[in-house]
């Protein structure tokens, strides 16, 4: 039997751990955090990702925890409609895409793994071409080492050598909170330098963020955070106002040059190892489900390695160029041309919208 090892436990390393079985793999998943903590924001899983859940075998449960009465577009910092999207026709043409707690996905992804592969704990120290893994509990080899660490992954200096994630110039701050009224609406608002997003939950919460221009590593509170989109349109405030101090998440957002390549040896990486990319189309996790499939499905083949960088390199690097292009045009700060970007959103037909999107979204496992 064909062995693997799954650096990471995220949501990559997870789906990368149960494709693997489901093509009869005995797999090792490290995941160095000492346990899996119910905590995270929301992940938009549109129909290229709901595609690989079905490859895995839990595509109708992560289905189930959608909405289907929604309303979706981009506003103005005032409310007013900049571009709506027709989700009727999106869900015709495409599928109706699903937004869902992280920790939510990962016990789902869990939940289908054999019990007691996941190792909570163990941080990994090298990972080396020829299938070893040294950690903290010793050193594990296998046939195959999937890095699946994220954005600062250790594996990736056996494949890449030392590669710096680059700072897109914007922070986020992330939250899942309650309101008492019923949101149904998902979508962004853009203003200058700046963007608010909201998605409902099936839960009854609802996922949002707040993105603006900030140095590196730039200091903030909640509270300041507040008063920047204080005068903002309606919810937004108040979602801000029912955020929990110590439950919302703030980062800076990086992504990753384009690397030479995916794999090196027995080492494939996928997820943020291999592609971290901002999160304008809310693909990151997405592509973390399309590689997990494909390297399952290309890994027991004669040159599969190679296979699988092949198929996966040039997408997930076109979407990375694509998310940063959009994250500059919606981040935008200069009135003249927020007047500009504001006026070509409205006067863009839907119908280039959805062939914009076809070329990610027609993805097939």
């Amino acid at each position: 039997m064909s062995t693997a090892i799954v650096v990471g436990g995220g949501i990559g390393g997870t789906a990368a751990a149960l494709a693997l079985v489901r093509k009869g793999w005995s797999v090792q998943v490290l995941e160095r955090a000492p346990e899996i903590a119910d905590v995270g924001s929301g992940i938009s899983l549109w129909s290229n990702a709901l595609r690989a859940l079905d490859a895995l075998g839990v595509g109708d449960t992560v289905r189930a925890q959608g909405l289907a009465e929604v309303s979706a577009g981009i506003r103005d910092d005032r409310g007013r409609w900049l571009a709506r999207t027709d989700v009727a026709t999106l869900r015709e043409r495409f599928g109706a895409p699903v937004v869902i707690h992280r920790a939510r996905l990962l016990d789902i992804l869990r939940a289908a793994l054999p019990e007691g592969m996941v190792r909570t704990g163990i941080s990994v120290r090298e990972a080396t071409t020829d299938g070893a893994v040294v950690h903290s509990s010793g050193t594990s080899s296998a046939d195959l080492v999937v890095g699946a660490d994220g954005i600062r992954s250790v594996v990736r200096r056996a494949v890449c050598g030392e590669v710096a994630p680059r700072y897109a110039g914007y922070t986020a701050w992330r939250a899942l909170v309650d309101i008492d009224e019923p949101l149904t609406e998902f979508g962004e608002t853009w203003g200058r330098g700046a963007r608010f997003g909201m998605a409902p939950l099936a839960d009854g919460r609802v996922y949002c963020f707040a993105v603006y221009d900030a140095p590196e590593n730039a200091p903030g509170s909640l509270a300041e955070v507040r008063d920047r989109f204080d005068n903002w349109h309606h919810p937004i405030p108040a979602l801000l106002a029912a955020a929990d101090q110590n439950t919302v998440l703030h980062n800076d957002i990086y992504d990753l040059p384009a690397l030479p390549t995916f794999t090196a040896g027995r080492i494939a990486l996928l997820g943020d190892a291999a592609h971290a990319m901002t999160p304008n189309l809310g693909q990151g996790g997405c592509q973390a489900l399309e590689d997990a499939v494909v390297l399952a499905r290309s890994a027991s083949e004669p040159d599969g390695l190679a296979r699988y960088d092949r198929e996966r390199r040039p997408r997930t690097q076109m979407i990375t160029a694509r998310s940063a292009r959009i994250g500059t045009i919606a981040q935008l700060s200069a009135r003249p041309l927020v007047t500009l970007r504001n006026t070509a959103l409205r006067l863009t037909p839907t119908s280039t919208q959805l062939r914009s999107m076809a070329e990610i979204l027609d993805w097939k496992s």
